[in-house]
């Protein structure tokens, strides 16, 4: 009964280091001002019929802090690859001069700092629901086995254990949050 408690611990912590990531993954998407290649991410282009992720049809490179260029592999990819920017709506217009498109990125506005710091206090929220998500599971997994015959000790301290871990899980997206609206709001 012990190792299955402390299998039912391991799982539910390698689950929320999962949520953890997706939600630092997450966080990276959200622009802070400055040029990051990370904002294109998710952003599928057509490539000859298959939608094909953006990373691999070119080249995404940092020219200065408000500059992304994309240097594609093959010429004729250059209005395709325009047409996936726009379509993804990230509030950055595409440049195409022949060769190379390249997408300044506008200062950001107070307001749009403001809404910035919302949508990552959102996905913020979104890490901590699918921690307590977890955190439930692993609670009515321990009191499954506690019908089977573990002690009732064990299984408060097991319940103990498993809000622990939750808590500091909880308390590494809320620094992550911290972290990333002092980066937004910086000017």
């Amino acid at each position: 009964m012990a190792e299955t408690l402390q299998s039912i611990l391991e799982e539910g912590e390698t689950a929320m280091r999962k949520a953890l990531e997706h939600f630092e993954s997450e966080l990276t998407r959200i622009r802070a001002g400055k040029a990051n290649p990370n904002i294109l991410e998710g952003i599928v282009v057509d490539y000859y019929g298959s939608p094909t992720p953006i990373g691999q049809v070119g080249n995404i490179s940092i020219m200065d802090a408000r500059t992304l260029t994309i240097q594609p592999w093959e010429k004729n990819m250059l209005q395709p690859i325009e047409r996936a920017i726009i379509a993804a709506n990230i509030g950055i217009n595409p440049q195409n001069d022949g060769n190379i498109i390249r997408l300044f990125l506008p200062p950001l506005t107070e307001e749009r700092r403001k809404e910035l710091v919302k949508r990552s206090n959102g996905e913020g929220e979104h890490a901590r629901i699918a921690v307590r998500n977890i955190r439930r599971d692993a609670i009515e997994q321990i009191k499954k086995l506690q019908k089977e015959g573990l002690s009732e000790d064990e299984a408060k301290d097991g319940e103990a254990d498993i809000q622990q871990i939750t808590n500091n899980f909880i308390s590494l997206v809320d620094r992550h949050l911290e972290a990333k609206e002092k980066e937004i709001m910086a000017v």
